[in-house]
């Protein structure tokens, strides 16, 4: 596993993480309910129309956040003789978005909701897409901090290819679970009723994840961490990454 691949598994953990966070788990029913026009009972039933809109909503935030990608990796090689100090400047970065998840502090910024409110969703599969467009344009205070790592990460990667993977790899973390609540609500529900008492644990995590990811990007250890890892990866499947 080298430090691409492992950037890679972190941005998708980092979406998993968004998807259990206060702000959006909690949500997953309505924004189900609210793609398909259907109730929960009647999504149960409706299956297949539950997954062809929540791919279509997946789609549509999955676009944006690819933009959002290529703008940051294009900033980065703007500044591609400066790397070294915004690799430095945005593991400092992520550490203070870590703190900020962690609780030591306010960021007002982030304590203001983002998300973009539509009364009436437009008709049809378009719809959907677009919905899922506007999901990703006003993220949530709760995956702001989430998403402004990996595209800080991203921007010190100065790489487009790399660039686009971590937000691709971002978002089929946060796409994938909310896939499988759509085609098993009911299932989903119980998880959620499990899960909620545990939401401040996940916050937490988050925070030490993101804390950890920036001291790695300060001390330039990726590199180092990947080489160790790499030792133990299996090496039928190290010949694949």
């Amino acid at each position: 596993m080298d430090g691409s691949s492992f950037g890679i598994v972190i941005a998708f953990t980092a979406g998993l993480l968004s998807f259990l966070s206060p702000c959006v788990l909690p949500l997953i029913p309505s924004y189900v309910t609210f793609i398909t026009g259907l109730s929960l009972e009647d999504v149960q039933k409706s299956r297949r129309a539950a997954l062809i809109h929540s791919l279509l909503f997946v789609l549509g935030f999955t676009l944006i956040f690819l933009a959002f990608g290529a703008t940051a990796t294009a900033l980065g090689q703007l500044l591609l003789y400066q790397r070294a100090w915004i690799t430095r400047i945005g593991g400092l970065l992520i550490i203070v978005f870590g703190l900020y998840m962690l609780g030591v502090f306010n960021i007002s910024l982030f304590s203001r909701e983002r998300r973009v409110h539509i009364a009436n969703k437009p008709v049809g599969y378009l719809g959907t897409l677009l919905v899922g467009v506007a999901f990703g344009a006003g993220w949530t205070p709760c995956i702001g901090p989430i998403l402004g790592s990996i595209l800080t990460y991203a921007a010190s990667s100065a790489d487009l290819a790399r660039g686009l993977w971590l937000l691709l790899a971002y978002s089929l973390g946060l796409a994938v679970p909310f896939l499988l609540a759509a085609v098993a609500v009911e299932r989903f529900l119980d998880f959620f009723g499990r899960m909620k008492r545990q939401m401040n644990w996940i916050t937490r995590t988050s925070g030490v994840l993101m804390i950890v990811v920036g001291i790695l990007m300060i001390t330039n250890y990726f590199t180092v961490l990947a080489a160790t890892l790499q030792q133990y990866t299996p090496e039928s499947l190290r010949n694949r990454l």
